[in-house]
Formats: structure tokens, C-alpha cells, sequence
């Protein structure tokens, strides 16, 4: 099996160079109490067996400062793809997207909508904000897959960006946290299960979506993937560790997720585990 974990932080003990500046002003926990440079992410990723991962750019320290992602892309291109961040609303969003990308080569942006553990502010109205238009007609004419933290209930916003650009590229942090309140026959699903018409839609699965089914009373959550991977297609879903934002190692965070799958056949399997990512991110995948 070649793995590619699609969520991934580090962050630096270097403060000098790299000093904290939380988007929000609340620096998040883990990275306070489980730091992982890249260094340590490189050999966290050959412990488990993964051949590559997205560096997901760690907005809850830095901020909207990408260097020192972007240095780690720069030191390890055959492991790492990377996920910034930019400020959708201001007016240098899309001259800041194009240095990011262009300039220091990371492959895709994020936006957080919603908050994690980490408090953040919502920007403006969320991702259908007038303001934020142009953005997204730049990631969608230049095929920048762009990760979304966000609720499910968030995807009516979301649908409003997507019937004017239906091809483009979506990741939706957590699996777009899928509400399965009430449980089977789960009603509250296709609040996500609405974007699935949009073919750019993928679902991130992660240590945080999981914990999340597994909290809500009368549902099963081998039989809400089962429902997800029916309405989106294997070919949309992908798994990421959340190293080390969920506690555990990268390997035990992905044989959990992994265990979680074993109803996939083998080829749905290396999908979500490897191909899938790969193709989205232009980056391939092999053996180590």
C-alpha cells in the first residue's frame, strides 16, 4: 500500500525566525503541548510507513505567515506538499496566493471557516462573502485544490461558490463534519451529502471526524462512512492523521483510520489511502 496523508502540521522551536502570531490570537493547545518540527514529522512519516503527506500550513500558530512551511517544502519536495493560508478577505489575497504558490511552492490553500479546537474568527460572512469572489474564480481558473474547515451546515454557503465554478477543487477538512444527530436513518447527512454533485468535492477522513461520529449518541460510524463513500465515490474520499494535532503517533493515528475502512475492496482502499491524493495534488506516490 503507498500511503499520502493529506493533513499534516509542524511547526518551529525557532520563535526568533519564526515567531507565533495565532490567527485569532489563541495559539492552539496541541502545539504548545506536542510540537513537531519537520524534521520530526520526516521521521514520524517513515515510522509509519507513509511516502508522502501535505503540510498543512498551522494558521493557529503563524497565523497567515507561511515561511516556515514553505522552508520545509523547500528541504523535502519528494515527501511534502503544502497547504497555505491567505487572508480571502484582503486586498492583497490574490497577490499573496500567487507568491505562495508560484514563488514557494506550495500546492493548495486553506480557509477555516468554522472553529477546531482553536478558536478563530469566521471571515466576514464565511465562504460566500462577496469579497472573497474574486478569490475563488483565481483557485478555480488555476486549479488550486483549496481546504475547507467548516460544517456541514456551512454547505449551502459553499454551494453558492460552487454552481458558478462546479470544476473546482474542494477538501473538506474532517469530512465537512458530518452531522449524524439522531442517528440511523441519519436525516442530517445530506446537508453534506448536498455536494456531492459537485464533482471537486472530496472528503478529508481524520482522527477528529471520527472522534466526532463516535461522540454522537445511536450513531454508527462504519455505517455513516459507508453512506458518505456511497454518496461522494471512493474516488472523492481521503484519509489524514491530523499529526500531531490528534494525540497518538502518526502511525497508530493512521492504522486507526485504516482499521475504520476495512469494508472498502482493495482498490477503494489504495484510493483513499494513496491515489487519490496523489491525483489531486499532481504528485506521485511510490513505495519507499
Amino acid at each position: 500500500m503507498n500511503y499520502f496523508d493529506t493533513h499534516t502540521h509542524a511547526i518551529s522551536a525557532n520563535t526568533e525566525a519564526y515567531p507565533p502570531q495565532p490567527l485569532g490570537g489563541t495559539r492552539s493547545q496541541w502545539s504548545q503541548q506536542r510540537p513537531v518540527d519537520v524534521d520530526g514529522l520526516i521521521r514520524s512519516l517513515d515510522t509509519a510507513g507513509v511516502e508522502r503527506a501535505a503540510l498543512v500550513h498551522a494558521s493557529t500558530v503563524y497565523g497567515f505567515d507561511n515561511r516556515y512551511a514553505a522552508d520545509a517544502l523547500a528541504r523535502h519536495p519528494d515527501r511534502l506538499v503544502g497547504v497555505c493560508a491567505v487572508d480571502f478577505l484582503a486586498d492583497s489575497a490574490i497577490e499573496d496566493l500567487r507568491y505562495w504558490i508560484e514563488d514557494r511552492g506550495f500546492s493548495g490553500v486553506r480557509i477555516r471557516v468554522s472553529d477546531g479546537t482553536t478558536k478563530v474568527p469566521t471571515p466576514g460572512s464565511g465562504v460566500s462573502d462577496e469579497r472573497m469572489q474574486a478569490v475563488w474564480d483565481y483557485v478555480a481558473s488555476h486549479q488550486i485544490p483549496v481546504c475547507i474547515q467548516m460544517h456541514s451546515k456551512d454547505a449551502p454557503k459553499l454551494i453558492d461558490v460552487l454552481t458558478s465554478r462546479p470544476g473546482m477543487t474542494v477538501l473538506l477538512d474532517h469530512a465537512g463534519r458530518p452531522n449524524a444527530a439522531g442517528g440511523p436513518p441519519y436525516p442530517h447527512l445530506d446537508e453534506l451529502g448536498q455536494l456531492a454533485r459537485f464533482d471537486g468535492v472530496h472528503l478529508k477522513v481524520t482522527p477528529p471526524a471520527l472522534h466526532r461520529l463516535d461522540d454522537e449518541p445511536g450513531a454508527d460510524v462504519t455505517e455513516v462512512l459507508r453512506r458518505l463513500v456511497a454518496r461522494f465515490g471512493a474516488e472523492r474520499v481521503m484519509w489524514g492523521s491530523n499529526f500531531p494535532a490528534s494525540s497518538g503517533t502518526l502511525a497508530e493515528l493512521r492504522e486507526g483510520i485504516e482499521n475504520r475502512l476495512w469494508w472498502l475492496d482493495d482498490t477503494a482502499r489504495a484510493a483513499v489511502l494513496g491515489g487519490n491524493a496523489a491525483r489531486v495534488y499532481g504528485a506521485a506516490v511510490s513505495a519507499r
